[in-house]
């Protein structure tokens, strides 16, 4: 007697989720669009809306809130990326930002533009109307990301509050907002890293090359590798050595450090992720070594 084994994987129930979640988005909104940056989780991310409307086309557009101080590397493949797919990419410019006085330039050795961000994105918005954004966060991430739902409610200022989220039973999401709201939408909410990564072995996804191991000059600062760029300023005692090193999550190359690691496939990034006690934001960002309450505030102003 033939026997058949109908056991879904946990990576299938986690793809079926994301999917179901934007095909909710595109039946309920009128403007959404995908933020994707050329990172891992936004590369996955598009990959489950290419099989959310398979054979069609994407039925939104990318954008990406572009600091200027990104890798080299990973805009090179966002942008080869989005003409592949023949999907619209849209770029918030944060030198714009600063161009029109809209925020300030942080200055002095640890000046970043990662929290300027913020207005970019929110005037992104507001310019081209969405009303559904999809990001790429995951609970896993650090403690305020936990708080988030799945459908996660802006007010009419891109605001953030816990305490005024909707409900969320089951897979019913509510989508009701008024003109000037929005919501953000994490399809990838119930993963983790290792389950990304499971599912770019899985999948057979290209990744940008500085996931893995690769020798660049690197320096410490605060217990992290930071690139050396021409937009980080070191100091004397911060000297530039030749490591072997590769990211785990890619952003401002000021803020963004790297690991020593040897991983050049995704099988050793996998057996390597497997046994960390390190979130890859704890190890790698330096401004979310923060406190809890701190990243809470930046997320109710609007941050991602």
């Amino acid at each position: 007697m033939l026997q058949r084994d109908y056991t879904t994987s946990q990576l299938d129930v986690l793809e079926a989720e994301a999917i179901h979640i934007m095909r909710e988005v595109a039946a309920e909104f009128e403007r959404p669009c995908l933020l994707f940056s050329g990172g891992k989780d936004s590369i996955v991310m598009l990959r489950i809306a290419e099989k959310a409307f398979w054979p069609a086309p994407i039925p939104f557009p990318l954008m990406h809130v572009d600091t200027g101080h990104n890798f080299t590397e990973v805009i090179e493949f966002r942008d080869r990326r989005a003409a592949e797919l023949g999907a619209r990419l849209v770029v918030a410019s944060v030198q714009d930002s600063i161009d029109a006085g809209r925020v300030v330039e942080e200055t002095g050795r640890r000046a970043s533009r990662n929290r300027l961000q913020t207005t970019t994105l929110l005037d992104a918005i507001e310019e081209h109307e969405y009303d559904a954004v999809f990001g790429g966060a995951r609970r896993d991430e650090e403690k305020a990301r936990a708080k988030e739902r799945v459908f996660s409610f802006r007010d009419d200022f891109g605001q953030w509050d816990p305490k005024n989220q909707r409900p969320e039973l089951w897979n019913l999401y509510n989508a009701k907002i008024r003109k000037g709201e929005h919501i953000r939408v994490f399809p990838l909410s119930n993963w983790t890293e290792l389950d990304i990564w499971d599912y770019i072995r899985r999948e057979g996804i290209e990744i940008p090359s500085i996931y893995y191991a690769h020798t660049r000059k690197v320096f410490e600062r605060d217990g992290m590798l930071l690139a050396d760029s021409e937009f980080i300023i070191r100091d004397e005692d911060e000297p530039l050595v030749d490591m072997t090193v590769r990211y785990r999550t890619v952003g401002d190359v000021t803020c963004t450090g790297a690991v020593q690691s040897a991983a050049a496939t995704v099988e050793e990034i996998i057996d390597e992720i497997a046994v960390t006690r390190i979130t890859e934001r704890g190890a790698t960002r330096a401004d979310d070594r923060a406190s809890e309450a701190s990243m809470e505030d930046r997320k109710r102003e609007g941050y991602f």
